[in-house]
């Protein structure tokens, strides 16, 4: 598998490190090693989280994290402005509703950002707001919504929380939980983290442990104060039963992200969106997304008229480079290109080139010269 090149929104390539820690034996869960390994995780995280607070771990995949954010601070009946702009925005919502809450959505194009003036005006329609639920990197699309400004308009709109589904963007895309006032961030192990599936972590604002001491959504396996209760400097345990080889590999990935440096690894991903998008507009392909707001981490690509976009997919497994396909309404329409965690040069060249093979024989003739188009030629 190791000529394989996996370029999907996730689960993305891990580092040979990683994957050798994740071989590591079982150990005590409850003992004195793994609380001083699962302390170090989570102090690392608090950096890449650009926070001071608390982040707390649970067992689950980035939707368990999602109910995890909606569970500990919503009542039934509570409204919430949903700011929906693809797939995963509309996940968000749904998790939203499956509590109660009374979920007033702000749909934008897909392909298209939030505009935070849109936000604003929403907010003055709706004072009433408990909470505005917004994803940062929009998978489905392959566009970064502009969270800072979101962010502002939120705090100027009143006492709303800011819950932030950042399981695509923290560790690959600036974002400072403290610094921007997100009361609740969600990250998952499985992106721009360089761990398998399996680990979410939420950084929690003080205005948010608030909220979760009158919240009356029901919660027991996602409950933050049991999470929290867990936790003490030097030592961390989780309240059940921890996904073992996912710690062990983040143990080694998390020091590998600091030791690169929050700058240069978002400078990094943003080096690899640019040559991605630049890659495929020298094939004459069309991007999904506004280039005003292309991800960094996940390139939406549209699919030549006439080109079957599950053919597309399948051939270009063939030449040993997995992409995804488009969900929900994009299905068949796009393919989408991760290039998010330890993504390098030579997988985004090896995707252009297989593009290049393949799209011919489809019957989309196209213009050689991408990888040199994207900078990615040695």
């Amino acid at each position: 598998m190791d000529d394989v090149h996996l370029l999907i929104p996730g689960p993305t390539p891990l580092p040979p490190e990683v994957r050798q820690a994740m071989a590591r034996p079982m150990i005590n869960h409850r003992g004195e090693e793994f609380g001083r390994m699962l302390a170090e995780v989570l102090d690392g995280l608090r950096r890449i989280f650009q926070t001071a607070g608390t982040v707390l771990p649970f067992t689950a995949s980035g939707t368990g994290g999602l109910e995890a954010a909606v569970a500990n601070v919503l009542s039934p009946g509570d409204r919430v402005l949903a700011l929906v702009g693809g797939s995963f925005g509309e996940r968000f919502a749904a998790v939203a509703r499956g509590f109660g809450a009374e979920v007033v959505p702000l749909e934008v194009e897909w392909g298209r950002a939030v505009d935070p003036d849109d936000v604003r005006r929403a907010l003055r329609t709706h004072p009433e707001v408990r909470a505005v639920l917004v994803t940062h990197n929009e998978t489905s699309t392959g566009v970064t919504h502009p969270l800072w400004e979101i962010a502002q308009a939120v705090r100027a709109g009143g006492d709303a929380l800011l819950l932030v589904d950042a399981v695509s963007s923290l560790g690959a895309v600036d974002l400072q939980a403290d610094a921007w006032g997100l009361d609740v961030v969600v990250a998952g192990s499985q992106k721009a983290l360089m761990g398998p599936p399996g680990a979410v972590f939420l950084s929690v604002s003080e205005r948010a442990w608030e909220a979760s001491r009158t919240a009356r959504a029901p919660r027991w396996y996602f409950s933050w104060e049991r999470a929290r209760a867990e936790i003490s400097p030097g030592r961390a345990l989780m309240p059940f039963t921890p996904p073992l080889p996912v710690l062990y590999a983040l143990a080694v990935s998390v020091p590998m992200i600091l030791a690169e440096g929050l700058p240069a690894r978002f400078a990094r991903h943003r080096r690899l969106g640019q040559a991605t998008r630049e890659g495929v507009a020298a094939l004459g392909l069309q991007l999904l997304a506004d280039p005003r707001h292309a991800s960094d981490t996940v390139t939406a690509v549209r699919v030549p008229e006439g080109v079957d976009g599950r053919q597309l997919v399948r051939r270009l497994r063939e030449c040993n480079v997995v992409v995804a396909g488009g969900q929900g309404r994009l299905e068949g329409r796009i393919i989408r290109i991760g290039h998010m965690g330890a993504v390098a040069d030579a997988d985004i060249a090896a995707a252009l080139r297989a593009l290049e093979h393949v799209l011919p024989a489809l019957g989309h003739p196209v213009r050689p010269g991408a990888v040199a188009a994207a900078g990615l030629e040695p």
